[in-house]
């Protein structure tokens, strides 16, 4: 059965408990888990169209919670640029791939109540799921969140909880409430269930192009989940001997707000002293505008393995990116566009971006 280890100091817990972080450090979770099996391209066909068609591979089975999420399209955009259009998933953007995990865990377990957090889009999809599994659900949210997502949430019946101040302040207010005994906290960036949702975006990668991944993998970064999710799934897969290669991950940020990136490029294992640069209102990427995020020496150590990268995208060119793919047919939201603008004029290797939010949920950038 698969448990909780933190990654600093070895503490386990079960993973039937409420316990949302290593007692001794207050750090997020890993999952101590090993997978029941392995697949072919060719054994895949006629399952389930939806992430949970990789079942061997993930640590729920059976699930009720599901609502057909995963299997985007990957749309050629050049000769060496494809997009997987994850703003297709049922509440519009990639977190439904976490959060289905999340409330399906959640539901095995019974909890009082579930809290969330987010910037916006891992709230409606913590949102959206709660309710397909009939659990009272509050989330957490910064004041200047766009308000097409605070409708969403609301929409879904959870109880927003809008908070002054910025993203950080956010998590402290949710965490302060996941500490309320009977309450279950469905973090996106707590939670290591979550990531083993995220993995499945690279998985249908590898199905869709035939048993082989890019060159390149590009997806935008603030707290990790999905880059985290991609380094266990080509990790997964090169074990299993599936692929010969593990592609270079390419991790990009917003310019404003790059506390990663300045680490990765001053050779750093974790954050600089400072924090710096960037404070989370200046730039229009706000799904990414994470000064500190907690997982920040795996997702610097993952990208230095793949043999990947940090890129930085200025607003100008969010602004760019964003009408470009509008002019192609494919309307993103401001967040969705940042890998675009970084490597959208790639000719030397194969790379896929994730367009990862509709354009609904921000709408133009001003």
């Amino acid at each position: 059965m698969p448990a909780y280890i933190c990654p600093q100091d070895g503490t386990r817990a079960d993973t039937t408990a409420l316990t949302w972080c290593c007692p001794v450090c207050r750090g997020p979770w890993d999952l101590e888990f090993e997978a029941a099996g392995t697949f072919s391209v060719n054994s895949l066909t006629g399952r389930v169209n939806s992430l949970w068609r990789y079942e061997e591979v993930l640590p729920l089975s059976s699930p009720t919670t599901t609502l057909g999420e995963g299997r985007t399209p990957l749309v050629p955009l050049t000769g060496t640029v494809s997009a997987k259009l994850d703003f297709l998933m049922p509440t519009l953007s990639f977190k439904d791939r976490g959060a289905v995990m999340l409330a399906e865990l959640a539901r095995r377990l019974s909890p009082e109540h579930v809290v969330a957090d987010s910037s916006g889009n891992a709230g409606t999809a913590v949102a959206a799921y709660c309710a397909r599994a009939a659990l009272p659900c509050t989330v957490y949210v910064p004041e200047g969140t766009s308000p097409k997502k605070t409708e969403q949430i609301r929409a879904h019946g959870a109880r927003l909880e809008i908070v002054p101040g910025d993203r950080e302040a956010t998590a402290a207010a949710a965490r302060t409430a996941a500490d309320v005994p009977g309450t279950f906290y469905a973090s996106h960036v707590f939670n290591p269930y979550f990531l083993h949702g995220t993995k499945t975006y690279v998985y249908e990668l590898w199905e869709d192009l035939g048993g082989r991944l890019p060159d390149a993998i590009a997806v935008p970064v603030g707290n990790g989940t999905l880059l985290l999710g991609a380094a266990l799934a080509t990790a997964e897969l090169h074990a299993r001997g599936l692929i010969d290669r593990r592609p270079a991950l390419i991790a990009v940020q917003a310019e404003a707000v790059s506390p990663l990136a300045a680490a990765f490029h001053a050779g750093a294992d974790d954050l600089l002293p400072d924090g710096l640069p960037g404070a989370p209102g200046a730039t229009l990427a706000e799904g990414i505008a994470i000064p500190r995020p907690p997982r920040a020496r795996a997702i610097l150590a993952a990208v230095r393995e793949s043999g990947g990268t940090f890129l930085t995208v200025t607003e100008d060119q969010i602004r760019t990116a964003q009408l470009d793919l509008a002019a192609r047919g494919l309307y993103v939201e401001t967040t969705g566009v940042a890998c675009w603008a970084a490597v959208g004029n790639w000719t030397d290797r194969s790379v896929v971006v994730p367009l990862c939010g509709a354009g609904l949920k921000t709408g133009l950038a001003g």
